[in-house]
């Protein structure tokens, strides 16, 4: 499971008087300053919706939120302000660099709001319906329903193979319910890219995040190439491990037999399980021992969180910065596994980023250099959960239990990175193919990419479009490509901190407990920034180097 980072939305002012055709510095600030006074207010009520939205499932909920998201997409669409901006832009001389940081962000979401109104309330009308319908659902299993945590626990535990492909399937329902929707909203989507001029909405969301689709196909290339042989040879013992599990051969493994509904995760099946080390633990309050011990205390975020599985909540996690001046929150359906250890580390670590924000930023830069940047922040700290060193020190272990789960934990750790990076590759692919033509068979396509990449076997029968069960897609579209970025920079973020942070030459025996210089790290070199600098400049910044895949490789494939 993945969740994603939403950051307080950003509207855009309408014209403003005096700007005419010959802008300078002065009056690029007094756009600016007009603009925060406008949207600072606005963007708050907006999130703070979403929350109520997807904390409730209430009907009433989502069409607050869908009309404050109209608003606001309506400010984004000002043909005349955007006229403005492209003509700051153009004439350049912007010396002041805040300034001209600021005046690219907006230029870019301007950019992609340029459509006309009647197709961009169709578009915001329909997204909000889907997440709504998505947030209600409830798979049923022989005709009673049943909670994604319900269905995470069944694909963990259960030995019946029957039983495993009902929670399989049932967690796969909403995307039969949702399709047609769905489709609809991409072709939406793409019909509003093509008219500012791009070939689909999937190019033109790289080109947004100021990122180049033939840089992210070469990225996934080299992984596939790197990751190939190590995958095989992990996931041949894995199915012999599952496969004399169930009693069957390895050859008929379905996809019901993995431990996670898209095989993102490792099955916890080696020696030792490492749930059982969190059964009976409270995560939340581990979370919190070990966020303050390394000086990035988050008694203020949870208490503003919703962490605990109930009717109607949005099922998975993500974490949610309301106003970008300190209102951070995380909501998540928390169990005592590995699973939720991590998950609940991984959205701590989102907020965290906006919460030390440096304040005295303009509004504009106070989120994330880029969304994979605050991933990896994530990432990082996630990653601890199947930490021998970690799992030491946070659950109390003797050495003797230590000296146990470290050859297994360092295995499934290495296992993961590698599998997500496959399965991240069904994700990257899918979606480029998806907005380059949705009217292809996407099932079979679904199920072409997931056998190529993850050796996942496609289920007997029509494969239908059980795949957009993964809110993704809705939620966070063209964004996945942003994990395998995030698990690089994630690497690149541990090295350093190994190496230059904490002077050592090596990370064995590292927990990264209870040590105040890693919190004094991130503050000072990632959070703080914010979006100041573009996504590279901040890495080499907070690394010594831009972004670079050899300390994810060297950590988890050679």
């Amino acid at each position: 499971m993945r969740g994603f980072y939403i950051v307080a939305a950003g509207i855009f002012v309408t014209s403003l008087a005096g700007c005419g055709p010959n802008p300078n510095q002065n009056q690029l600030e007094a756009f600016i300053q007009a603009h925060v006074e406008k949207v600072e207010p606005l963007a708050t009520k907006a999130n703070l919706a979403y929350w109520d939205a997807a904390t409730t499932g209430k009907p009433e909920k989502f069409r607050e939120r869908e009309q404050l998201q109209l608003e606001i997409s309506r400010i984004y669409s000002n043909p005349k302000d955007f006229e403005i901006l492209k003509n700051f832009r153009q004439r350049g001389h912007i010396k002041d660099q805040r300034l001209a940081r600021q005046m690219e962000k907006l230029y870019l979401a301007y950019l992609q709001n340029q459509i006309e109104p009647e197709l961009l309330k169709s578009i915001v009308e329909l997204d909000t319906q889907i997440q709504e319908k998505y947030n209600n659902y409830r798979g049923t299993i022989d005709g009673n329903e049943v909670t994604m945590s319900d269905i995470y626990t069944l694909m963990t535990t259960e030995g019946n193979t029957h039983k495993r492909e009902m929670a399989w399937k049932a967690s796969k329902q909403v995307g039969n319910v949702i399709i047609d929707d769905f489709l609809q909203l991409v072709r939406l989507r793409n019909r509003a890219a093509q008219e500012i001029g791009f070939d689909n909405y999937h190019t033109l969301s790289v080109f947004a995040g100021e990122q180049d689709v033939e840089q992210l196909d070469a990225i996934f290339a080299e992984l596939y190439e790197l990751t190939n042989e190590p995958f095989k040879e992990l996931k041949k013992e894995l199915d012999e491990i599952l496969a004399e599990s169930y009693g069957i051969a390895p050859e008929d493994l379905m996809p019901w037999h993995y431990h996670d509904p898209f095989f993102q995760r490792t099955p916890l099946v080696y020696e030792l399980d490492l749930d059982s080390y969190y059964k009976g633990r409270d995560i939340e309050d581990i979370s919190r021992r070990y966020y303050a011990g390394v000086d990035l205390p988050i008694d203020d975020i949870l208490a503003r969180s919703d962490l605990y599985d109930r009717e109607g909540k949005y099922p998975h996690a993500f974490g949610h910065d309301v106003d970008r001046n300190g209102d951070v929150r995380v909501l998540a359906n928390l169990q005592d596994t590995e699973r939720w250890m991590e998950t609940l580390l991984h959205e701590l670590g989102h907020a965290l980023y906006s919460k030390y924000h440096d304040r005295s930023e303009p509004w504009l830069l106070r989120e994330p250099a880029h969304s994979f940047t605050t991933e990896a922040a994530a990432m990082f700290f996630g990653r601890l959960s199947r930490n021998a060193a970690w799992m030491q020190e946070m659950l109390e272990l003797p050495d003797e239990e230590k000296d146990k789960i470290e050859n297994v934990s360092t295995k499934y750790l290495r296992f993961q990175q590698i599998l997500f990076a496959r399965w991240t590759m069904v994700m990257y692919n899918f979606e480029k193919e998806l907005y380059a033509d949705p009217n292809q068979n996407l099932n079979s396509l679904w199920w072409d990419l997931v056998e190529k990449y993850q050796f996942v076997k496609r289920p007997p029968g029509q494969p239908d479009a059980g795949w957009a069960s993964k809110l993704h897609f809705t939620t966070a579209p063209c964004y996945y490509h942003n994990y395998m970025l995030g698990e690089l920079l994630a690497s690149q973020f541990h090295h350093a901190i190994v190496q230059d942070v904490l002077e050592q030459t090596s990370d064995r025996e590292l927990g990264l407990c209870n040590d105040r210089r890693i919190g004094g790290y991130f503050r000072e070199k990632v959070f703080g920034p914010g979006a100041k600098y573009t996504w590279n400049e901040m890495i080499k910044r907070a690394t010594g180097e831009r972004l670079t895949p050899k300390y994810f490789v060297k950590q988890f494939i050679e």
